[in-house]
């Protein structure tokens, strides 16, 4: 209880920021995340989660193991809410204005002469089958809870990403990204002011996280991207106060989870 109420308290407080960063994202490798899973195909968005960069940026920090109660459910509030006015990062959105893609399949099926699909692996031999069969005929077992083959669209090597970080910290030159852990390089494009606008109508060309936005703000017009682990926002038409920085608005006294203030 007390935890939360101190995520809570930190989620009230309105953030101050009076520099920003506009970043680049580099893909090095070909970067994956399973943002849609349609039959046996992967797919990756050709965006990059704001979430995402705060972890592989160390902003954000997270347990290596995770016990108890922690298994089951994420930690993004306990993570990135005391990150409210020290910085906070927006999705990164594509520089140029098609993202490439490339397709790979994966085969996780064993080379042996004789395999069987049991929970959670693969066996090889029929010794190693477990003692209870979910079905009356011997070669009838549990399945797999893990895909065995399939496809993967990736954010193929090359792609460029933009993105603003608010407030002053240190970057990393490389990080590592997504399910693949895939080398990404940041490069640090510009600094920029942070400008507070009064409450307008603004639209934005950056992209944001859904469940940062303040809520005292009204949603005019945008398109959404359906992703987890939050649904992203682009083309934002809005009313309400805004930051400038540079070319970029964006509502004020956005932060991590900052849409979230009442859950949990």
């Amino acid at each position: 209880m007390a935890k939360q109420l101190e995520l809570s308290l930190n989620l009230e407080k309105k953030p101050t920021f009076k520099k920003a960063q506009l970043v680049e994202i580099w893909c090095a490798e070909p970067v994956f995340f399973a943002s849609r899973e349609l039959s046996d195909t992967y797919y990756t968005e050709g965006v990059i989660g704001n979430y995402a960069l705060a972890y592989a940026m160390g902003l954000a920090k997270s347990s290596y193991r995770l016990t108890g109660q922690e298994t089951g459910r994420p930690t993004y509030r306990e993570d990135l809410v005391p990150l409210a006015n020290q910085c906070y990062i927006l999705p990164a959105w594509p520089a140029q204005e098609k993202v490439t893609f490339r397709f790979e399949r994966f085969n996780a099926l064993s080379d042996s002469y004789w395999y069987a699909m049991t929970n959670n692996r693969v066996a090889t031999a029929r010794e190693d089958l477990p003692l209870k069969r979910t079905g009356k005929k011997p070669n009838t077992y549990r399945a797999s809870n893990f895909p065995q083959t399939g496809r993967l669209r990736m954010i193929e090597r090359g792609n460029r990403f933009h993105t603003l970080i608010f407030g002053e910290c240190k970057l990393p030159e490389y990080i590592r990204l997504g399910k693949f852990m895939s080398k990404v390089r940041v490069n640090p494009l510009k600094a920029l002011e942070v400008v507070n606008l009064p409450a307008d109508n603004y639209q934005t060309k950056a992209y944001l996280n859904a469940a940062d936005l303040p809520r005292n703000i009204s949603l005019l017009v945008f398109d959404l991207i359906a992703m987890p682990p939050a649904s992203l926002i682009k083309n934002l038409q809005f009313h309400g106060e805004a930051w400038q920085a540079g070319e970029y608005i964006v509502p004020a006294n956005t932060q991590f989870c900052g849409g979230d203030i009442n859950n949990g």
